[in-house]
């Protein structure tokens, strides 16, 4: 039995980076938020489900660090918790995330003890937890590519939304340019992490597919959106 030969540092980036297009900017449901065609009732909706999503973010990047064995990542990967949770109450993305919610309509109670949340959204997000955990860091850390595909469609979500929703003022989307400047490097400096330390076509190929499945997590939460925004 013979193993393939890993692939060259250009041909594994490029497989990567071809995933571009299952980015769930690509899904109907965001078409239809930056096109303005989402009333209030959808926005809330969106808006509460997607925080699901950014509050476990610490908890799995946490996950990633107590699976690495490397001080230099671990270190690196440190200042992620500290984006999303904040050096201090009233700060971070989880925060400005919330103030979004509050600027679509919603309470703080409500978005916190999750009354708008749908099934299949914490299903969804509890899977990419539960793979953060329960997977080699490595392939954890490359589930996170997707921040090579975040960049531009976070300038364009700014964009849209402020001439779609005139409800919506600037500093209501502060996640989103504050994010913008996290990603302007479109996660290279993760791409170098996953490149240096997937070395055999196995473990490329382990990456590529963590990829995949981010992929597939984060269309998830957008059917999932789009189910509870058609009841009534």
């Amino acid at each position: 039995m013979t193993t393939s030969a890993p692939l060259s540092e250009t041909e594994f980036v490029a497989a990567l980076r071809g995933l571009s297009h299952r980015y769930w900017g690509t899904h109907p449901f965001h078409h239809r938020l930056h096109d303005g065609d989402l009333d209030e009732r959808e926005l809330k909706i969106w808006a509460a489900n997607r925080w699901y999503y950014q509050c476990v973010l610490p908890r799995k990047d946490a996950a990633i660090i107590s699976n690495c064995p490397v001080p230099e990542i671990r270190r690196h990967w440190l200042d992620r918790i500290v984006y999303h949770d904040g050096a201090r109450e009233g700060e971070g993305g989880i925060e400005r995330w919330l103030r979004l919610c509050q600027a679509v309509g919603l309470t703080r109670e409500e978005v916190l003890d999750e009354r708008h949340l749908a099934p299949g959204v914490r299903f969804a997000v509890d899977a990419y937890v539960t793979f953060a955990r329960t997977r080699p860091w490595v392939e954890a850390v490359a589930s996170g590519l997707t921040e090579m595909f975040a960049g531009h469609l976070m300038r364009r979500r700014v964009s849209d939304m402020l001439a779609n929703y005139a409800w919506i003022r600037a500093e209501d989307l502060d996640y989103f340019t504050n994010r913008i400047d996290a990603v302007s490097g479109e996660g290279q400096a993760t791409v170098d992490i996953v490149v240096r330390y997937s070395t055999t076509r196995t473990e490329q190929e382990a990456a590529i597919a963590a990829l995949s499945f981010k992929c597939d997590v984060l269309w998830s939460i957008l059917d999932a959106v789009e189910r509870a925004c058609e009841k009534d």
